[in-house]
């Protein structure tokens, strides 16, 4: 099988009607390090990158102005990635590097990142990249509170992205705050104030060279302090936190551990991210899942500093902290005994 980090990534940009992701993502694909990117619009969206354009897509894929392929999902996701990859090695359209997929601001974005890491064809051409969520700094509090879509679509991601912040009272900070609470393990970009940077956003990410060492940093830094995080019920029943284990790992024993809880409680374990220091191993292993899917591990050269306890993130709804912590807890001593 191709190796993973060769892989196509599939970036998901998401978020609750009226965010900004339309706006987002032609923004980003201005940037020159975009030219090369494949854009899938759910057709069910509110807007769509370029109506006009897309509403004319009888045949399905067209070239934009800037460079990038543009095409509407008309059927299933599966048979669309398939049909551009296909195209793609004819040389019937421009080659692709990455794949942006923009979702409609009702979709939960884990059906689609749980078709690209399990179904078995598209599992031998792409991968997932980033999950990108737009969060309205104006609404986003009020939306989390009142649709579960816009929690999973805030508690999958891997990037959050604030819009409209100059025009909220308190410039976003209750949006912010809130966000942050359900996943504190994302970086938070506020659309307007911070430069946007396509390479933080799309290009890079944990399976890229440069990647790993910006993604275990921003995994850690929403989890400083003693405390590691929020580890309590907000929003629907969804919280994130961070568990810290003194000691090498052993790898069998973590897997087990991690697929009978995976097994029991997938739909649960939104997300799951860590950096282990495993038995045997000197460097250490990264790990990043989606619900009952785990990315193949991946190593990290050297690490990031003085601390060489695991740190296993969690995003998880209506779960309890210490049930994890202590299930996890006993399968160390196990495999230590």
């Amino acid at each position: 099988m191709t190796a993973y980090d060769t892989l196509i990534p599939i970036n998901i940009v998401t978020g609750f009607l009226g965010s900004g992701k339309t706006t987002l993502l032609a923004r980003l694909l201005k940037s020159p390090a975009l030219r090369d990117t494949a854009v899938l619009i759910n057709e069910f969206g509110e807007v769509g990158l370029d109506h006009h354009l897309i509403e004319h897509a009888e045949e399905s894929v067209l070239l934009m102005d800037s460079g990038c392929l543009c095409c509407a999902i008309r059927g299933d996701l599966q048979g669309a990635l398939r049909t551009l990859f296909s195209q793609r090695e004819r040389g019937e359209i421009p080659a692709f590097r990455r794949v942006a997929i923009e979702t409609s601001g009702l979709a939960d974005p884990t059906p689609i990142a749980y078709t690209i890491l399990a179904e078995p064809v598209l599992q031998h051409h792409f991968r997932l990249g980033n999950v990108v969520t737009v969060v309205d700094a104006v609404n986003g509090a009020a939306q989390l509170e009142r649709h579960p879509e816009s929690v999973k679509q805030a508690a999958i991601a891997d990037r959050l992205v604030l819009t409209k912040t100059a025009l909220a009272d308190d410039g976003g900070r209750a949006t912010r705050a809130a966000v942050r609470e359900i996943n504190a393990a994302a970086a938070v970009v506020d659309l307007d104030v911070d430069p946007l940077d396509p390479d933080a956003l799309l290009t890079g990410d944990l399976y890229t060279p440069d990647g790993k060492r910006r993604e275990i940093s921003g995994w850690l830094d929403g989890f400083a302090g003693p405390a590691g995080g929020v580890g309590h019920d907000h929003s629907h029943g969804v919280g994130s936190f961070c568990l810290r284990f003194d000691g090498p790992m052993d790898w069998t024993a973590f897997g087990l551990w991690m697929s009978m809880l995976l097994n029991r409680h997938g739909e649960r374990v939104l997300r799951v991210k860590g950096m282990l220091n495993v038995a045997g191993v000197a460097d250490p292993v990264l790990i990043n899942g989606v619900q009952h899917i785990v990315h193949p591990p991946t190593h990290m050269t050297g690490w990031p500093d003085g601390d060489r306890r695991s740190r296993v993130v969690f995003i998880v709804q209506g779960m309890d902290r210490a049930e994890i912590e202590g299930s996890l807890t006993a399968f160390n001593a196990l495999a230590e005994a």
